[in-house]
């Protein structure tokens, strides 16, 4: 079959699948795969447009509105939280660093204890986890395309004896020119757009870039279908789009889904759907050096210190540690200060080196329906997530200063400038808070979340809606809690178990 434009469409449209699937990011690229090649007729589409190599250009302020939703201006509703998640063919396996981490076995068995999730332990996800990584040609980061940031964390992390090490990535020829999160004008992520979604169409399924999806058609016991608008550059609906199909999968991302699921009326007996939204909230942290640092250069995340990470509900050690750097634009729009001062900061920019501190969150927050129709996201963090916010910004500040920063600085309002290792003991490091500091997360997960028991979860264990035949989950919402890294390799591995439930369900 082919990728198209909705933009081509016009007046009323009436299509017939065996399945579509909404979103071709990780999840929906590996359903349309196996779906394909299993020999349904498959139609996925994508709110957003296809975009290849061809079309990055490495300039922040034309590839944000180009390849994240809102513009890269989406938030949470209170505005404390900056929410960056891909849009177009690809999803947000386009912009992503290209980290490959598989789910923590401690987190599969707690889901599988606490959540009644079934067929899904360490040993029963493995071949899906082995075939996702060998399709993506997943390997270690050499050591010699650590950049200096990267091996900054690193000294820092074992002149202080922590637990860290070398990270995987899903990137053949990297040329190492650091705009991974601008799409990759030299082709090199082996990714969904590159990857998966070719190997779909190969197999037979019809991929229509530019229709939003607008509601699921389904009768309150089985799908129906979809209804969707096809958009054209402008945003302006061109046409109407209605897919007869026994199957819906939904990939549109943990927001997305969650706010589709809702505009659709999907039966939601304990409501859940939308709820239990976890985000893996971070802030950052850097250290200015006496020699150039040029963060901005190289692979952009390599190595990861998980000193205070573990994976127990409740536990005291919640954050994961990782550098962080962002191109000229993206730093003036977090430093603190105004005129002289942020001049001053900004002229400091080759030497600053920058952590991250992630949070493996507890807090649950809310996809919902504003008045227009739109997702919106409602999260407050909890004090003990506070608390790990804190405890993480102090540790990325110890690394900087172990691996022989001259000072450190924290963007909060007021900023936070520390001068020696010693000084940090002195801090009340109750500013690290929403809306003390800047907060970014990329990782929505949990808001339809599977399991066995229909008073805690939204689908079964095998991706299906516990009351509605047909329809499917196949992406970050899937998980019960935060997994505490990133969740690409999850989704596409959860994706590529889940799919022969769904062929299963086609043929009965």
């Amino acid at each position: 079959m082919s990728i198209r434009s909705g933009a081509d469409l016009k007046g009323q449209v009436r299509l017939l699948c065996d399945a579509v699937v909404v979103g071709t990011g990780a999840g929906g690229s590996i359903a349309a795969r196996e779906l394909a090649r299993a020999g349904a007729k498959v139609i996925a589409v994508e709110e957003g447009a296809l975009s290849t190599s061809a079309d990055f250009n490495q300039r922040e302020e034309q590839m944000l509105p180009l390849l994240f939703q809102d513009r890269g201006g989406r938030t949470t509703d209170d505005l404390a939280i900056r929410v960056l998640q891909g849009r177009g063919i690809g999803g947000s396996t386009v912009h992503n660093t290209n980290l490959c981490k598989r789910t923590p076995d401690a987190i599969l068995e707690l889901w599988h204890e606490r959540y009644r999730v079934t067929g899904m332990r360490p040993s029963e996800l493995a071949p899906a986890f082995e075939r996702i990584e060998r399709d993506l040609s997943v390997s270690e980061i050499p050591l010699a395309m650590r950049n200096r940031n990267n091996d900054i964390l690193r000294i820092g992390t074992e002149a202080l004896g922590w637990r860290g090490g070398q990270l995987k990535h899903n990137r053949v020829g990297c040329q190492g020119s650091g705009f991974c999160e601008l799409g990759c004008v030299y082709n090199a992520k082996q990714n969904a757009l590159k990857v998966v979604i070719p190997e779909a169409v190969l197999a037979g399924a019809d991929v229509i870039a530019d229709v939003r999806a607008v509601k699921i058609l389904h009768d309150s016991s089985r799908v129906l279908g979809l209804y969707g608008e096809a958009i054209d550059r402008e945003g302006r609906v061109v046409a109407e789009v209605t897919i007869d199909a026994p199957v819906v999968v939904l990939s549109a991302s943990a927001v997305g889904s969650a706010a589709l699921a809702r505009a659709s009326r999907i039966p939601d007996r304990y409501d859940l759907i939308g709820r239990r939204l976890r985000m893996h909230p971070g802030s950052v942290v850097a250290g200015r050096f006496k020699d150039e640092v040029c963060g901005d250069k190289g692979i952009p995340q390599s190595y990861e210190c998980t000193e205070h990470l573990s994976f127990e509900e409740g536990s005291d050690k919640r954050v994961w540690i990782t550098t962080a750097f962002a191109h000229p634009i993206g730093t003036a729009s977090v430093l603190p200060g105004f005129g002289a001062k942020h001049m001053s900061m900004m002229r400091s920019y080759r030497h600053f080196s920058v952590l991250t501190a992630m949070l493996h969150d507890e807090s649950m927050g809310e996809v919902y329906l504003a008045p227009d129709g739109r997702p919106a996201l409602r999260y407050q963090m909890s004090r003990s997530d506070c608390l790990q916010l804190q405890k993480g910004l102090r540790a990325c500040a110890e690394l900087l200063f172990a691996a022989g920063a001259e000072e450190v600085v924290i963007p909060a309002t007021p900023r936070v400038v520390v001068k020696s290792r010693r000084d940090l003991d002195s801090i009340d490091w109750s500013f690290g808070k929403p809306h003390s500091v800047p907060l970014t997360a990329v990782h929505p997960m949990g808001t339809m979340p599977l399991g066995d028991d229909p008073r805690s979860s939204v689908v079964n264990s095998r991706g299906e809606h516990h009351q509605v035949r047909g329809l499917f989950v196949a992406d970050g919402s899937l998980f019960p809690t935060s997994i505490g890294g990133p969740p690409q390799i999850s989704i596409y591995s959860f994706a590529q178990h889940l799919s022969p439930h769904i062929v299963e369900r086609l043929r009965h």
